[in-house]
């Protein structure tokens, strides 16, 4: 389980986060929405170990990443916002290369990677340099780099921005995947239609604040709306509203 308690992040004047707090837990996704600028990708920064809090903590399975970051890298797989493919390498290279970072031996990296190759329907490229690589590609083979060791807390920083619908429903379904394999699955997304349709809970942050923790029912309940981009809506004027 991932537990962040009152973290804060401030940049010069602007307060990025400000007091978030939530838990992503095991055998769940957990949607993490807000509109740009709300403090979701600071906060996930946070999480997997780039940024150090002002205040606060995180904590993966009881870890603290202050005072052992290594050991919560190693629980700990990332697809960020930015997924630096190394162009020359190829696809099973990628892989391979962050596999051997792991720590992990050459058995086990050649069988982790043909897994995940054949799991996300890499088989077609897996052999290319990653250099022309489409969008879908790209991710693709940066979540498998992500997932070599087989972590169990997986974060995805917006992982179908800029797929076509193919690539969209096949990474929908290995997020599903890693959820029934019990997985602690937390992603940021702007897309409504794959928030409803993947998330056990749902975070929505705004002004770098949490202004809602339910599960999809649960905040169409509290609203009153039937829809959860209305709902959203609601909640983020509320917020605002709360704000000024």
């Amino acid at each position: 389980m991932i537990e962040v308690k009152d973290l804060h992040k401030t940049f010069g004047e602007v307060k990025a986060v400000d007091g978030v707090s939530f838990s992503a837990r095991d055998g769940e996704i957990t949607g993490l929405l807000g509109p740009n600028g709300a403090g979701k990708t600071t906060t996930l920064r946070m999480l997997y170990t780039l940024m150090s809090p002002d205040r606060g903590q995180v904590l993966v399975d009881g870890i603290d990443p202050a005072s052992d970051p290594v050991a919560v890298r190693k629980r700990l797989g990332v697809l960020p916002d930015a997924h630096g493919l190394y162009k020359r390498l190829t696809a099973r290279e990628n892989i391979d290369y962050f596999g051997r970072l792991q720590g992990m031996d050459e058995a086990l990296i050649a069988q982790r990677r043909e897994e995940l190759i054949e799991a996300l329907g890499m088989g077609d490229f897996a052999a290319r340099r990653t250099e022309g690589f489409s969008q879908g590609q790209r991710v693709k083979t940066a979540i498998a780099r992500a997932l070599v060791h087989g972590p169990d807390h997986v974060i995805l920083d917006e992982p179908t921005n800029g797929l076509d619908v193919m690539a969209t429903r096949a990474m929908r379904a290995f997020m599903r995947k890693l959820r029934d394999e019990g997985k602690c699955v937390l992603f940021s997304s702007h897309i409504m239609q794959e928030v409803a349709a993947l998330c056990d809970r749902i975070v929505v942050i705004a002004h770098g604040r949490v202004a809602a923790d339910a599960s999809p029912d649960q905040l169409r309940e509290q609203t009153g709306e039937s829809n959860l981009e209305d709902a959203f809506v609601k909640i983020i004027g509320t917020e605002e509203g709360l704000a000024a």
